[in-house]
């Protein structure tokens, strides 16, 4: 007999203006299932979950929950038939305790007031029934991520949630928090949820789901059982193509130092200390990474070396010239560019055309201008040129970058600042977001561009990028250099107690094959 499904879609269809998210797709999901659901950028799988939770509405096809017809016209009307969505950013009170958070909405009341009592008797079963462990007087803001992605999860489960949907979970969490969620997953299933997971770990989906749908193109090309498929045939699935998913790094040949940072200091946007005297240097011809939970400094250590924020005291030294004082321009001017870690917010412009994005930081040079005019042919033709070298795709180079997906608005980014031939280049999240055939390829624009001569500063939240790419590697805990390593087998679990503060290496004996002192 059949298992009963939680889940089942038929015939979804959706448009956008010029766009056909989701054509004739139909997915299903049993009761207490876990299922993965991956694609490329723009497949249509965020429009499918945002459709299944109410905040899309269809053109065309059927829903069904618990094997009842259903129309879901919003949030609300998803959450009365038991579905619940923890997005990627979570949506928290930081200044509210968990408690708090999780009641919020929905509170139980006695004489006009709220019933923290029985609150806090219904809380503390759903913590037994599913095994999770929380402070719930704790203020949120001083929770670690994997910790708020559990009162996120909380949330839901309190609202009557039998049906879950997780957008990228794993994306800011270690090893160790990531294994605690898939435990938690996996508990959940077991007393009857039913799971969506929508990632682009194909590591990950592999080792919690039970079966896996596949999208491309608004299509779905694929439902597979985990138990018999693997990483590559999924990873042809997604976009129509061999994939190489083993990063190729030859052994880096570094030379002299492009940046050293002295006893560095800056603060946040608190007035708090968010770096400690970090001490750091990246050589011509390498790649060092950065590995560490997010929050913990690594935004403001991007910041303040390219110009956007300032130094408290230390030095930062460019090809041995110190620039604590320097404006951004006169840093790339040096030779910095700069991958983002937030593309829309930083990295481009959403209004300015692709053309426009792509010069933007070169449009006075000799070749794009003279005396201030701007040589219109000469930029269609260089935005051409990056366009098609780096696999942007765009109907016209005036298309605007709002138009564009996520991972192509990325490759926007990479394509301007790798061109611009740099001697530092401070890579942020350079692969947050996008699928796994861009990744390969922007991957591999960072070998070539290590291998050119250029210095690599790389901040990933993906430990596994971390380790792929870096020839070095230091990992950050709360503001501070805790630990420094040369990348030849690392211990990812002894890694991840450096990232939660677990482990220091106070003493400095293994610093120095790091690299932690400067060559």
């Amino acid at each position: 007999m059949a298992p009963k499904q939680a889940i089942k879609m038929q015939g979804i269809t959706k448009e956008f203006p010029g766009v056909v998210a989701n054509k004739d797709v139909d997915f299903q999901v049993s009761l207490g299932e876990i299922h993965g659901l991956i694609g490329e950028n723009g497949a249509g799988k965020s429009t499918l979950m945002n459709i299944l939770y109410g905040l899309i509405q269809p053109d065309s096809g059927s829903i069904e929950i618990n094997g009842e017809p259903a129309r879901i016209n919003g949030p609300q009307d998803a959450i009365d038939l038991g579905i619940g969505m923890v997005h990627q950013h979570f949506m928290l009170v930081p200044s509210l305790t968990v408690l708090e958070n999780i009641i919020l909405g929905k509170t139980p009341t006695h004489a006009g007031l709220t019933d923290y009592k029985k609150s806090r008797r219904i809380v503390e079963q759903l913590l037994k029934q599913y095994g999770f462990s929380i402070d719930l007087d704790a203020p949120v803001h001083s929770l670690s991520v994997g910790q708020m992605q559990r009162v996120e999860i909380i949330k839901a489960l309190y609202r009557g949630a039998k049906i879950l949907i997780l957008d990228e979970p794993t994306a800011v969490l270690t090893p160790s928090e990531i294994e605690e969620l898939f435990n938690i997953i996996r508990g959940m299933s077991s007393n009857g949820c039913s799971v969506v997971l929508i990632t682009h770990k194909l590591k990950e989906v592999m080792a919690v789901s039970d079966n896996i749908t596949v999208m491309r193109r608004g299509k779905v090309t694929g439902h597979v059982k985990t138990s018999e498929t693997n990483v590559t045939e999924l990873a042809g699935l997604m976009v129509g193509r061999d994939v190489v998913l083993t990063v190729v790094r030859p052994e880096a040949k570094p030379t002299g130092s492009v940046l050293v940072l002295e006893d560095l200091c800056t603060k946040n946007d608190r007035g708090l200390d968010c770096l400690k005297k970090v001490n750091l240097h990246v050589r011509k011809g390498e790649i060092v990474g950065i590995a560490g939970v997010e929050g913990n400094g690594q935004t403001e250590l991007i910041e303040v070396i390219t110009g956007m924020r300032p130094v408290q005291s230390g030095q930062i030294l460019m090809l041995d010239k110190v620039i604590n004082k320097s404006s951004i321009l006169a840093r790339r001017n040096l030779g910095i560019s700069h991958i983002p870690e937030d593309r829309l917010l930083v990295g481009v412009s959403k209004d300015c055309t692709v053309e426009e994005n792509l010069v933007v930081s070169n449009y006075l040079s000799e070749e794009l201008s003279n005396h201030g005019i701007l040589k219109k042919k000469a930029i269609e033709e260089k935005s051409w040129s990056l366009i098609e070298e780096f696999g942007i795709k765009v109907s016209s180079s005036k298309d605007l970058v709002r138009t564009l997906s996520g991972g192509n608005m990325q490759k926007v980014v990479i394509a301007r600042e790798l061109s611009a031939n740099p001697e530092l280049l401070v890579a942020g999240q350079p692969t947050r977001g996008v699928d796994v055939g861009a990744i390969e390829s922007i991957h591999k624009q960072l070998i070539d561009l290590r291998d050119s001569g250029t210095g690599i500063l790389l901040v990933s939240a993906d430990l596994d990028e971390i380790l792929a790419l870096s020839d070095r590697l230091y990992v950050m805990y709360e503001g501070e250099i805790v630990a420094g390593f040369d990348n030849k087998g690392i211990d990812e679990i002894e890694l991840g107690l450096f990232m939660t503060g677990s482990k220091r290496n106070t003493a400095g004996s293994r610093s120095n094959e790091g690299g932690l002192e400067r060559n």
